[in-house]
């Protein structure tokens, strides 16, 4: 059996929901220094695009 990878998505900002495509609660999650963060529940990794969440 085969485990699909996890969804990544570019974002424009830092904070972002996450509701799992209804598959799980909507949670709200910061993006830190590190330039991403993944959802506890469903493993969906935001990706902050680059420049952007700066204030430019």
């Amino acid at each position: 059996m085969t485990i699909e990878a996890p969804e990544t998505v570019e974002v424009d900002t830092k904070t972002v929901a996450c509701d799992g495509g209804l598959e799980h609660p909507r949670v709200w999650l910061t993006i830190g220094e590190e330039g991403f963060v993944e959802c506890p529940y469903c493993d969906k990794k935001f990706v902050l695009k680059e420049g952007a969440g700066h204030g430019h």
